[in-house]
């Protein structure tokens, strides 16, 4: 689905956005994912809700999956 007209993925609630942008990939995965996993994010620039991956460099996909499943997580324990 698209919400702030960027794709979004949603379980009981919205779970995480993403888009490109000029000099990164954007992960919008609300701001108590970036707080609960704060040390494995370490390495990647943050925003209250946001993650940023350059282009550079390939996407840590065990990250993106850790995550994920914290908020599909939240989502479920917050229903």
């Amino acid at each position: 689905m698209l919400s702030y007209g960027i794709p979004c993925y949603s379980l009981n609630g919205r779970l995480l956005y993403f888009a490109a942008q000029k000099n990164h990939i954007g992960l919008y995965a609300m701001p108590s994912a970036i707080t609960n996993l704060k040390k494995e994010l370490g390495d990647y620039e943050t925003a209250k809700g946001t993650i940023h991956f350059v282009y550079n460099k390939p996407l840590p996909l065990e990250l993106i999956r850790k995550i994920i499943h914290f908020r599909v997580e939240e989502n479920l324990a917050s229903k």
